[in-house]
């Protein structure tokens, strides 16, 4: 059966490649691993940042601007930047091997781990001050005569923090999580600058979003395949938000 567009009905046959596809794998156990780094790294992390700045001490402002910077740069720009880091002959091995950390140059970019954790590392970085931004927000919320009440009865910061703090920022922690969750899945620029377009040495380093990109641009581009790629990566998308959604709605019964 034919198309409009002369294209041909080939049922599911699309969906049935990839589970042979050797590339689609990889790019599963990467995207993966990303939201499984990523979540808890960016839903912590800029927690404890905003707890920082939100203290009335010298400079503050400044380091505001400092966390910040990274969210208004241009993604493509800042990957670039990090790739002439990392590379072999880059600012990152040199200093290394002048102080002697190691005795050649580690493979950062070349490496198939290491490319994947230097992308994460890079996520992590450009993400903490849009999220420490979000958390900022949400402390302002958060009472302080609760936090009185509680240094009264005697408890500590730490305390005050699992007990008062967290509390009070519940909602931003979900919608952070999610938000970061969504952005793993559908991670694209790290991989592509720092694999140099190709997914790394073996084109190993792939996303899901990478490979819908490569499949489905060019002239002889394969459209229906990349169109199921698509539909993997809502179904792969949706069900973490319907987990952390129903862990939500348990945690306010």
């Amino acid at each position: 059966m034919h198309t409009l567009t002369g294209g041909r009905f080939i049922g599911f046959a699309n969906y049935s490649r990839m589970w042979h596809d050797p590339q689609l794998w990889d790019a599963i156990i990467n995207t993966l691993l990303y939201m499984l780094i990523c979540v808890p790294l960016l839903t912590f992390l800029p927690l404890l940042l905003a707890l920082l700045v939100q203290r009335s001490l010298p400079f503050m402002g400044f380091f505001r601007t400092v966390f910040y910077f990274p969210v208004i740069a241009s993604a493509v720009t800042v990957a670039l930047i990090w790739q002439w880091l990392l590379d072999d002959r880059g600012l990152i091995n040199d200093l290394a091997q002048e102080v002697g950390i190691v005795h050649k140059a580690v493979p950062f970019l070349e490496d198939r781990w290491l490319l994947l954790f230097s992308a994460i590392a890079l996520t992590v970085w450009k993400g903490l001050g849009y999220y420490m931004v979000l958390y900022l927000s949400a402390l302002g919320n958060v009472r302080r005569d609760l936090h009185e009440a509680a240094a009264v009865d005697g408890a500590g910061s730490v305390r005050r923090f699992w007990h008062v703090t967290l509390p009070g920022v519940r909602g931003t922690t979900l919608l952070v999580s999610i938000l970061i969750g969504v952005s793993a899945m559908r991670v694209f620029t790290e991989l592509y600058i720092l694999g140099g377009n190709t997914g790394g040495i073996g084109g190993q380093d792939v996303s899901l979003v990478f490979l819908i990109e490569q499949y489905g641009s060019g002239f002889d581009g394969q459209l229906g395949y990349a169109s199921a790629l698509s539909v993997l990566l809502f179904v792969l998308t949706a069900i973490p938000l319907i987990v952390l959604a129903r862990l939500n709605r348990r945690s306010e019964a």
